[in-house]
């Protein structure tokens, strides 16, 4: 892969980039040049640099983020990926599930990017911040209720900070949508259910983790230089609406 982004030698961390989105995330940077952190809370096989933490416990963050600027001496891009959630109904969910669901996917993105936003205020040239959103958070999210909510909160979260830490860092958002990964199953089932949720999406399939990897790779970028405060949607076009498999009147046999 050419590096016509201008990523090349840029520090990046990607959190949870050790599986799934985040690896994929992760390996996209790395194609461009970057020199890149994954941090997860048990390590796995990875071909970046990888750092033990927890996003939820802030001596943890600020530890982490330390211990990269004393490493490579700067930290140009934060990806914001950890997070995610089991499938519970709402009225099921113990308040404490719900909690622990809010902080991972709302507080602690807030939090690391608090810690980096810190390191990139004092850098020349700033610095940038992605988060990775949902779909969840402009949808109805049965069985993920506190999930959405908590990506929705991700979205006004990263048009607040982007007019917060203007100039000097850029705060993005990827709503995404849905991405086959080695744990697709575990949302899907068998490959066959796989295929066919793939088939709902106007595109025809799921995503692949480094086509949400090149969509953050752009908002980090120079090329993105002007984009702050933005949320970009990367879901295949969508979920088709429910009531046009229902509905007749537009698929009358000519007489």
């Amino acid at each position: 892969m050419k590096t016509e982004l201008g990523l090349a030698g840029t520090v990046v961390l990607v959190t949870g980039g050790v599986r799934g989105v985040g690896r994929g995330i992760a390996g996209v940077f790395l194609a461009h040049g970057a020199r890149v952190v994954v941090c997860a809370r048990r390590e796995a096989p990875t071909e970046a640099e990888f750092a033990a933490c927890d996003v939820r416990d802030e001596a943890q963050v600020a530890a982490l983020v330390e211990g990269i600027v004393e490493r490579h001496g700067r930290l140009d891009v934060v990806v914001n990926n950890a997070g995610g959630a089991p499938y519970v109904p709402a009225a099921e969910a113990s308040p404490r599930l719900h909690e622990k669901i809010v902080q991972l996917n709302l507080l602690a993105p807030l939090l690391v990017a608090q810690h980096a936003n810190a390191v990139m205020q004092r850098q020349d040239d700033g610095g940038s911040i992605v988060m990775i959103s949902s779909v969840s958070g402009t949808r109805p999210s049965p069985g993920t209720a506190a999930y959405g909510a908590a990506k929705a909160g991700l979205g006004n979260l990263t048009a607040s900070l982007a007019v917060e830490w203007a100039p000097k860092v850029r705060v993005n958002a990827l709503a995404v949508g849905m991405v086959r990964t080695e744990q697709s199953h575990l949302h899907y089932g068998s490959e066959a259910a796989v295929e066919a949720v793939g088939k709902t999406v106007p595109l025809g399939r799921l995503a692949e983790p480094a086509e949400i990897g090149h969509c953050a790779a752009f908002l980090a970028s120079g090329l993105a230089s002007y984009v702050s405060g933005a949320t970009l949607r990367v879901h295949g076009g969508g979920e088709v609406p429910a009531f046009l498999a229902a509905a007749d009147v537009n698929h009358r046999e000519d007489s």
